[in-house]
Protein backbone atom coordinates (compact mmCIF):
# COMPACT_ATOMS: atom_id res chain seq x y z
CA UNK A 1 0.00 0.00 0.00
CA UNK A 2 1.47 3.50 -0.84
CA UNK A 3 2.30 5.28 2.01
CA UNK A 4 0.06 8.38 1.39
CA UNK A 5 -2.82 6.22 1.77
CA UNK A 6 -1.79 6.06 5.31
CA UNK A 7 -1.99 9.31 5.60
CA UNK A 8 -4.62 10.37 3.40
CA UNK A 9 -7.27 11.02 6.81
CA UNK A 10 -4.76 13.85 7.35
CA UNK A 11 -5.90 15.88 4.68
CA UNK A 12 -8.84 16.86 6.24
CA UNK A 13 -9.21 19.42 8.69
CA UNK A 14 -11.19 18.34 10.91
CA UNK A 15 -9.62 14.77 10.77
CA UNK A 16 -6.24 16.76 12.03
CA UNK A 17 -8.35 18.47 14.87
CA UNK A 18 -9.57 15.88 16.15
CA UNK A 19 -6.03 13.56 15.95
CA UNK A 20 -3.91 16.46 17.78
CA UNK A 21 -7.23 16.51 21.03
CA UNK A 22 -6.65 12.90 21.59
CA UNK A 23 -2.91 13.36 21.66
CA UNK A 24 -3.51 16.19 23.85
CA UNK A 25 -5.97 14.10 25.91
CA UNK A 26 -3.43 11.24 26.05
CA UNK A 27 -0.27 13.83 27.30
CA UNK A 28 -2.98 15.60 29.96
CA UNK A 29 -4.57 11.81 31.14
CA UNK A 30 -0.61 11.06 32.32
CA UNK A 31 -0.45 14.80 33.55
CA UNK A 32 -3.27 14.21 36.13
CA UNK A 33 -2.71 10.92 36.89
CA UNK A 34 0.83 10.89 37.57
CA UNK A 35 -0.01 14.36 39.52
CA UNK A 36 -2.81 12.86 41.77
CA UNK A 37 -0.72 10.02 42.89
CA UNK A 38 1.62 12.02 43.63
CA UNK A 39 -0.66 14.23 45.66
CA UNK A 40 -2.34 11.83 47.38
CA UNK A 41 0.26 9.77 48.54
CA UNK A 42 2.65 12.82 50.20
CA UNK A 43 -0.51 13.91 51.77
CA UNK A 44 -2.10 9.94 53.26
CA UNK A 45 1.45 8.00 53.37
CA UNK A 46 -1.13 5.37 52.52
CA UNK A 47 -1.36 2.52 49.45
CA UNK A 48 -5.19 2.40 50.36
CA UNK A 49 -5.52 5.83 49.84
CA UNK A 50 -3.81 5.15 45.98
CA UNK A 51 -6.21 2.34 45.75
CA UNK A 52 -9.06 4.63 46.87
CA UNK A 53 -8.21 7.01 43.84
CA UNK A 54 -8.10 4.51 40.94
CA UNK A 55 -11.22 3.57 42.10
CA UNK A 56 -12.39 6.96 41.38
CA UNK A 57 -10.49 7.21 38.30
CA UNK A 58 -11.18 4.09 36.53
CA UNK A 59 -13.39 1.96 38.07
CA UNK A 60 -16.25 3.53 39.22
CA UNK A 61 -17.12 6.00 36.22
CA UNK A 62 -16.77 2.59 34.04
CA UNK A 63 -20.37 2.02 35.18
CA UNK A 64 -21.79 5.47 34.25
CA UNK A 65 -20.30 6.02 30.96
CA UNK A 66 -22.54 3.94 28.56
CA UNK A 67 -25.42 5.85 30.24
CA UNK A 68 -23.82 9.19 29.75
CA UNK A 69 -23.23 8.55 26.55
CA UNK A 70 -26.93 7.80 25.65
CA UNK A 71 -27.21 10.86 26.98
CA UNK A 72 -24.55 12.93 24.99
CA UNK A 73 -25.17 11.60 21.70
CA UNK A 74 -28.45 13.31 20.89
CA UNK A 75 -26.90 17.00 21.11
CA UNK A 76 -24.68 18.17 18.42
CA UNK A 77 -20.96 16.97 18.68
CA UNK A 78 -19.50 20.05 18.28
CA UNK A 79 -21.68 21.27 21.27
CA UNK A 80 -20.67 18.31 23.15
CA UNK A 81 -17.83 17.70 23.04
CA UNK A 82 -16.27 20.95 23.96
CA UNK A 83 -18.50 21.14 27.33
CA UNK A 84 -17.07 17.46 27.99
CA UNK A 85 -13.45 18.42 27.74
CA UNK A 86 -14.74 22.00 29.58
CA UNK A 87 -16.11 19.98 32.25
CA UNK A 88 -12.61 18.21 32.79
CA UNK A 89 -10.60 21.53 32.25
CA UNK A 90 -13.49 22.44 35.37
CA UNK A 91 -12.53 19.30 37.52
CA UNK A 92 -8.35 19.67 37.54
CA UNK A 93 -9.59 23.31 38.31
CA UNK A 94 -10.69 22.32 41.52
CA UNK A 95 -8.26 19.60 42.14
CA UNK A 96 -5.21 22.57 41.49
CA UNK A 97 -7.13 24.18 44.70
CA UNK A 98 -7.38 21.11 46.77
CA UNK A 99 -3.97 21.00 46.12
CA UNK A 100 -2.81 24.42 47.74
CA UNK A 101 -1.82 24.16 51.05
CA UNK A 102 -4.03 23.42 54.10
CA UNK A 103 -7.03 22.69 51.61
CA UNK A 104 -6.58 18.51 50.72
CA UNK A 105 -8.80 16.37 51.18
CA UNK A 106 -8.77 12.48 50.04
CA UNK A 107 -13.09 12.55 49.70
CA UNK A 108 -12.90 15.86 47.65
CA UNK A 109 -10.14 14.28 45.27
CA UNK A 110 -11.78 11.37 44.80
CA UNK A 111 -15.02 12.79 43.80
CA UNK A 112 -13.75 15.04 41.42
CA UNK A 113 -11.33 12.59 39.85
CA UNK A 114 -14.32 10.26 39.46
CA UNK A 115 -16.30 13.38 37.58
CA UNK A 116 -13.03 13.78 35.46
CA UNK A 117 -13.32 10.05 34.77
CA UNK A 118 -16.63 9.86 33.44
CA UNK A 119 -15.86 12.32 31.54
CA UNK A 120 -12.64 11.19 29.91
CA UNK A 121 -15.08 8.24 29.17
CA UNK A 122 -17.36 10.07 27.46
CA UNK A 123 -15.21 12.46 25.44
CA UNK A 124 -13.27 9.43 24.17
CA UNK A 125 -16.28 7.70 22.54
CA UNK A 126 -17.64 10.53 21.22
CA UNK A 127 -14.72 11.35 19.24
CA UNK A 128 -14.13 7.61 17.95
CA UNK A 129 -18.21 7.36 16.73
CA UNK A 130 -16.95 10.98 15.03
CA UNK A 131 -14.17 9.73 13.53
CA UNK A 132 -16.17 6.72 12.04
CA UNK A 133 -18.79 8.71 11.30
CA UNK A 134 -16.22 10.92 9.07
CA UNK A 135 -14.03 8.53 7.68
CA UNK A 136 -15.69 5.15 7.25
CA UNK A 137 -17.90 6.37 4.25
CA UNK A 138 -14.70 6.50 2.47
CA UNK A 139 -13.25 3.44 3.63
CA UNK A 140 -10.27 5.50 5.07
CA UNK A 141 -11.51 4.08 8.76
CA UNK A 142 -8.32 1.77 9.50
CA UNK A 143 -6.19 4.45 8.23
CA UNK A 144 -7.82 6.86 10.38
CA UNK A 145 -7.45 4.49 13.57
CA UNK A 146 -3.97 3.68 12.72
CA UNK A 147 -3.06 7.40 12.94
CA UNK A 148 -4.93 7.69 16.12
CA UNK A 149 -2.86 4.98 17.41
CA UNK A 150 0.29 6.50 16.78
CA UNK A 151 -0.71 10.27 18.17
CA UNK A 152 -2.04 7.77 21.32
CA UNK A 153 0.88 5.91 22.01
CA UNK A 154 3.25 8.90 21.32
CA UNK A 155 1.36 10.80 23.56
CA UNK A 156 1.78 7.58 26.50
CA UNK A 157 5.34 7.52 24.93
CA UNK A 158 6.19 11.20 26.06
CA UNK A 159 3.38 12.18 28.39
CA UNK A 160 4.98 10.74 31.64
CA UNK A 161 8.48 11.83 30.67
CA UNK A 162 6.61 15.75 30.66
CA UNK A 163 4.07 14.37 33.60
CA UNK A 164 7.42 13.82 35.73
CA UNK A 165 9.47 17.17 34.26
CA UNK A 166 6.14 19.18 35.20
CA UNK A 167 5.51 17.82 39.17
CA UNK A 168 9.22 17.51 40.05
CA UNK A 169 10.29 20.90 38.64
CA UNK A 170 7.28 22.81 39.36
CA UNK A 171 5.45 21.18 42.02
CA UNK A 172 1.64 19.35 41.64
CA UNK A 173 -0.90 22.25 42.05
CA UNK A 174 0.96 23.71 38.56
CA UNK A 175 0.58 20.46 37.02
CA UNK A 176 -2.97 19.95 37.71
CA UNK A 177 -3.91 23.90 36.22
CA UNK A 178 -1.62 22.78 33.43
CA UNK A 179 -3.80 19.70 32.51
CA UNK A 180 -6.87 21.96 33.03
CA UNK A 181 -5.40 24.06 30.27
CA UNK A 182 -4.93 21.70 28.18
CA UNK A 183 -8.44 20.43 28.21
CA UNK A 184 -9.90 24.26 27.66
CA UNK A 185 -7.62 24.22 24.50
CA UNK A 186 -9.19 20.68 23.31
CA UNK A 187 -12.43 22.67 23.97
CA UNK A 188 -11.67 25.49 22.14
CA UNK A 189 -10.07 23.18 19.15
CA UNK A 190 -13.35 20.97 18.64
CA UNK A 191 -15.60 24.46 19.38
CA UNK A 192 -14.00 26.27 16.20
CA UNK A 193 -13.72 22.76 14.04
CA UNK A 194 -16.83 23.32 12.25
CA UNK A 195 -19.18 20.89 11.79
CA UNK A 196 -18.90 17.11 13.24
CA UNK A 197 -20.41 14.57 11.57
CA UNK A 198 -22.03 12.15 14.09
CA UNK A 199 -25.11 9.74 13.46
CA UNK A 200 -28.67 10.60 14.04
CA UNK A 201 -29.54 7.85 17.59
CA UNK A 202 -32.68 6.52 16.70
CA UNK A 203 -35.90 8.77 18.75
CA UNK A 204 -36.81 7.53 21.94
CA UNK A 205 -36.41 8.25 25.51
CA UNK A 206 -32.92 7.56 27.53
CA UNK A 207 -34.03 4.23 29.17
CA UNK A 208 -34.95 2.97 25.60
CA UNK A 209 -32.09 3.77 23.82
CA UNK A 210 -30.00 2.32 26.49
CA UNK A 211 -31.89 -1.00 26.62
CA UNK A 212 -31.46 -0.70 22.49
CA UNK A 213 -27.94 -0.74 22.61
CA UNK A 214 -27.89 -3.66 25.17
CA UNK A 215 -29.69 -5.51 22.89
CA UNK A 216 -28.10 -4.94 19.75
CA UNK A 217 -24.55 -6.08 21.47
CA UNK A 218 -26.08 -9.33 22.88
CA UNK A 219 -28.07 -10.02 19.28
CA UNK A 220 -24.59 -9.65 17.42
CA UNK A 221 -22.50 -12.68 18.51
CA UNK A 222 -18.93 -11.69 16.34
CA UNK A 223 -19.60 -8.19 18.09
CA UNK A 224 -20.52 -9.75 21.82
CA UNK A 225 -17.91 -12.60 21.49
CA UNK A 226 -15.03 -9.89 20.83
CA UNK A 227 -16.04 -7.49 24.24
CA UNK A 228 -16.02 -10.43 26.19
CA UNK A 229 -12.60 -11.28 25.05
CA UNK A 230 -11.11 -7.99 25.26
CA UNK A 231 -12.49 -7.59 28.48
CA UNK A 232 -11.00 -11.10 29.96
CA UNK A 233 -7.72 -9.96 27.85
CA UNK A 234 -7.63 -6.71 30.22
CA UNK A 235 -7.44 -8.69 33.08
CA UNK A 236 -4.32 -10.99 32.27
CA UNK A 237 -3.34 -7.63 30.41
CA UNK A 238 -3.21 -5.54 33.94
CA UNK A 239 -2.21 -8.18 36.41
CA UNK A 240 1.35 -8.00 35.81
CA UNK A 241 1.34 -4.43 36.34
CA UNK A 242 1.57 -3.91 40.09
CA UNK A 243 4.32 -6.44 40.43
CA UNK A 244 6.72 -5.44 37.95
CA UNK A 245 8.74 -2.90 39.83
CA UNK A 246 9.16 -6.08 42.54
CA UNK A 247 10.03 -8.51 39.76
CA UNK A 248 12.26 -5.93 37.82
CA UNK A 249 14.24 -5.37 41.39
CA UNK A 250 14.04 -8.76 43.28
CA UNK A 251 13.71 -11.70 40.16
CA UNK A 252 15.80 -9.81 37.70
CA UNK A 253 17.95 -8.46 40.79
CA UNK A 254 18.51 -4.54 38.53
CA UNK A 255 17.68 -1.41 40.17
CA UNK A 256 15.70 1.96 39.47
CA UNK A 257 17.00 2.38 36.27
CA UNK A 258 16.78 -1.23 34.90
CA UNK A 259 13.29 -0.74 35.80
CA UNK A 260 13.08 2.42 33.76
CA UNK A 261 14.66 0.45 30.89
CA UNK A 262 12.22 -2.45 30.93
CA UNK A 263 9.20 -0.01 30.87
CA UNK A 264 11.00 2.07 27.81
CA UNK A 265 11.39 -1.19 25.83
CA UNK A 266 7.72 -1.86 25.98
CA UNK A 267 6.79 2.04 25.55
CA UNK A 268 9.78 1.37 22.56
CA UNK A 269 7.61 -1.91 21.12
CA UNK A 270 3.80 0.19 21.66
CA UNK A 271 5.67 2.80 18.95
CA UNK A 272 6.45 0.16 16.90
CA UNK A 273 3.40 -1.87 17.13
CA UNK A 274 1.51 1.37 16.17
CA UNK A 275 3.56 1.75 13.32
CA UNK A 276 3.04 -1.84 12.00
CA UNK A 277 -0.79 -1.61 12.19
CA UNK A 278 -0.35 1.19 9.99
CA UNK A 279 1.36 -0.58 7.58
CA UNK A 280 -1.06 -3.67 7.92
CA UNK A 281 -4.13 -2.23 8.38
CA UNK A 282 -5.68 -3.75 5.46
CA UNK A 283 -4.76 -7.09 6.60
CA UNK A 284 -7.68 -9.52 8.15
CA UNK A 285 -8.14 -8.06 11.63
CA UNK A 286 -8.98 -11.53 12.99
CA UNK A 287 -6.01 -12.30 12.02
CA UNK A 288 -4.54 -8.90 13.17
CA UNK A 289 -5.94 -9.59 16.77
CA UNK A 290 -5.03 -13.41 16.49
CA UNK A 291 -1.15 -12.54 16.21
CA UNK A 292 -0.42 -9.34 18.05
CA UNK A 293 -2.73 -10.94 21.79
CA UNK A 294 -0.85 -14.04 21.63
CA UNK A 295 2.60 -11.67 21.12
CA UNK A 296 1.62 -10.46 24.52
CA UNK A 297 1.11 -13.17 25.45
CA UNK A 298 4.43 -14.84 24.59
CA UNK A 299 6.14 -12.29 25.94
CA UNK A 300 4.75 -12.34 29.86
CA UNK A 301 5.59 -16.05 29.17
CA UNK A 302 9.22 -15.03 28.25
CA UNK A 303 9.42 -12.55 30.94
CA UNK A 304 8.58 -15.29 33.57
CA UNK A 305 11.70 -16.91 32.69
CA UNK A 306 13.73 -14.59 31.14
CA UNK A 307 17.30 -14.40 32.71
CA UNK A 308 18.85 -11.15 32.40
CA UNK A 309 17.38 -7.61 32.23
CA UNK A 310 18.56 -7.62 28.54
CA UNK A 311 16.23 -10.96 27.90
CA UNK A 312 14.08 -9.13 29.66
CA UNK A 313 14.10 -5.39 27.60
CA UNK A 314 14.35 -7.23 24.86
CA UNK A 315 11.07 -9.65 24.95
CA UNK A 316 9.40 -6.48 26.25
CA UNK A 317 9.79 -4.93 22.96
CA UNK A 318 8.13 -7.68 21.49
CA UNK A 319 4.83 -7.43 23.93
CA UNK A 320 4.50 -3.66 23.38
CA UNK A 321 4.67 -4.58 19.91
CA UNK A 322 1.56 -6.37 20.67
CA UNK A 323 0.06 -3.94 22.78
CA UNK A 324 0.41 -1.74 20.31
CA UNK A 325 -1.28 -3.69 17.74
CA UNK A 326 -4.22 -5.00 19.56
CA UNK A 327 -5.83 -2.13 20.91
CA UNK A 328 -6.38 -0.61 17.74
CA UNK A 329 -7.50 -3.49 16.23
CA UNK A 330 -9.66 -4.51 18.63
CA UNK A 331 -10.96 -1.02 18.10
CA UNK A 332 -11.35 -1.38 14.78
CA UNK A 333 -13.24 -5.19 14.61
CA UNK A 334 -15.65 -3.44 16.94
CA UNK A 335 -16.68 -0.12 14.66
CA UNK A 336 -16.89 -2.55 11.61
CA UNK A 337 -19.22 -4.81 13.55
CA UNK A 338 -21.36 -2.30 14.98
CA UNK A 339 -23.72 -0.25 12.70
CA UNK A 340 -23.79 3.92 12.55
CA UNK A 341 -26.45 4.20 15.07
CA UNK A 342 -24.82 2.55 17.62
CA UNK A 343 -21.35 3.77 17.56
CA UNK A 344 -20.99 6.00 20.46
CA UNK A 345 -22.81 3.87 22.93
CA UNK A 346 -21.09 0.09 21.53
CA UNK A 347 -17.51 2.44 21.83
CA UNK A 348 -18.66 3.48 25.71
CA UNK A 349 -19.50 0.07 25.98
CA UNK A 350 -15.56 -1.14 24.69
CA UNK A 351 -13.68 2.11 26.98
CA UNK A 352 -15.69 0.71 30.15
CA UNK A 353 -14.35 -2.31 29.93
CA UNK A 354 -10.77 -1.25 29.51
CA UNK A 355 -11.38 1.07 32.36
CA UNK A 356 -13.28 -1.62 34.88
CA UNK A 357 -11.16 -5.23 34.09
CA UNK A 358 -7.66 -3.95 35.13
CA UNK A 359 -8.87 -3.45 38.36
CA UNK A 360 -9.33 -7.29 38.37
CA UNK A 361 -6.28 -7.80 37.10
CA UNK A 362 -4.38 -5.72 39.40
CA UNK A 363 -5.92 -7.66 42.28
CA UNK A 364 -5.25 -11.17 40.58
CA UNK A 365 -1.15 -10.43 40.08
CA UNK A 366 -1.25 -8.65 43.50
CA UNK A 367 -2.47 -11.79 45.19
CA UNK A 368 -0.82 -14.16 43.05
CA UNK A 369 3.04 -12.37 43.36
CA UNK A 370 2.36 -12.49 47.59
CA UNK A 371 1.47 -16.99 47.55
CA UNK A 372 4.25 -16.90 44.94
CA UNK A 373 6.31 -14.56 43.19
CA UNK A 374 6.41 -12.55 40.14
CA UNK A 375 7.72 -14.44 38.02
CA UNK A 376 4.31 -16.38 39.11
CA UNK A 377 2.41 -13.84 37.65
CA UNK A 378 3.50 -13.09 34.98
CA UNK A 379 3.60 -17.31 33.75
CA UNK A 380 -0.39 -17.17 34.96
CA UNK A 381 -1.20 -14.03 33.21
CA UNK A 382 0.53 -15.53 29.74
CA UNK A 383 -1.11 -18.93 30.40
CA UNK A 384 -4.61 -16.63 30.29
CA UNK A 385 -3.62 -14.68 27.66
CA UNK A 386 -2.66 -17.47 25.27
CA UNK A 387 -5.76 -19.37 26.29
CA UNK A 388 -8.25 -16.57 25.59
CA UNK A 389 -6.47 -16.71 21.75
CA UNK A 390 -6.87 -20.39 21.86
CA UNK A 391 -10.94 -20.46 22.65
CA UNK A 392 -11.70 -17.26 21.16
CA UNK A 393 -10.11 -17.55 17.68
CA UNK A 394 -12.45 -20.05 15.70
CA UNK A 395 -15.63 -18.76 17.39
CA UNK A 396 -14.65 -14.77 16.55
CA UNK A 397 -13.19 -15.94 12.79
CA UNK A 398 -16.61 -17.92 11.76
CA UNK A 399 -19.04 -15.20 13.50
CA UNK A 400 -17.39 -12.53 12.08
CA UNK A 401 -17.40 -13.50 8.50
CA UNK A 402 -20.94 -14.35 9.21
CA UNK A 403 -21.70 -10.73 10.24
CA UNK A 404 -20.30 -9.18 7.37
CA UNK A 405 -22.95 -10.78 5.25
CA UNK A 406 -26.22 -8.85 6.02
CA UNK A 407 -26.35 -5.75 7.90
CA UNK A 408 -28.98 -5.22 10.79
CA UNK A 409 -30.63 -1.94 11.92
CA UNK A 410 -31.14 -1.94 15.38
CA UNK A 411 -34.55 -1.11 16.73
CA UNK A 412 -35.63 0.31 20.07
CA UNK A 413 -37.94 -3.30 21.23
CA UNK A 414 -34.25 -4.91 20.77
CA UNK A 415 -34.97 -7.05 17.69
CA UNK A 416 -33.04 -6.57 14.35
CA UNK A 417 -34.25 -5.61 11.26
CA UNK A 418 -32.71 -6.90 8.27
CA UNK A 419 -31.54 -4.43 5.24
CA UNK A 420 -30.48 -6.00 2.30
CA UNK A 421 -28.31 -3.65 0.20
CA UNK A 422 -28.74 -5.00 -3.47
CA UNK A 423 -25.72 -4.68 -5.65
CA UNK A 424 -26.36 -3.35 -9.00
CA UNK A 425 -27.84 -5.62 -11.30
CA UNK A 426 -27.63 -8.21 -9.30
CA UNK A 427 -30.74 -10.45 -8.41
CA UNK A 428 -31.98 -9.54 -5.60
CA UNK A 429 -28.91 -11.11 -3.31
CA UNK A 430 -27.50 -9.99 -0.25
CA UNK A 431 -24.44 -8.67 -1.04
CA UNK A 432 -21.93 -9.64 0.81
CA UNK A 433 -18.68 -7.50 2.39
CA UNK A 434 -15.48 -9.24 2.35
CA UNK A 435 -12.99 -8.64 5.17
CA UNK A 436 -10.23 -6.35 4.86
Amino acid sequence: MPETRVLKPLRRPLFRRLATTYAINEIGDWMGIIALSVLVFDETDSALATAALFLGTRFLPAFFAPLLVTRAERPPVRIALPVIYSGEAAAFGGLALIAGPGNFSLAAVTVLAAVDGCLALVGRSLTRASVAALLEPTGELRSGNALLNVAFTGGAAVGPAIAGLVVGGFGVQTALLLDAVSFYAIAWILFTAGEIPQAEPEPGRMRERVRAGIAYIRNQSALRRILTAQGAAFVFFAAVLPVEVVYAKESLGTDDAGYGAMLASWGLGMVVGSLIFARIRERSLPAQLFFSTLAVGVAYLGLALAPTLAVACAVSVLGGAGNGVQWVAAISAVQELTTESMQARVMSVLESIGAAMPGIGFALGGVIAAVASPRMTFLVAGLGVVAIVVVMAPLLRGKWLQSHEIPVKPSLDGREDVVLELVPGSTGQPKSEEMR
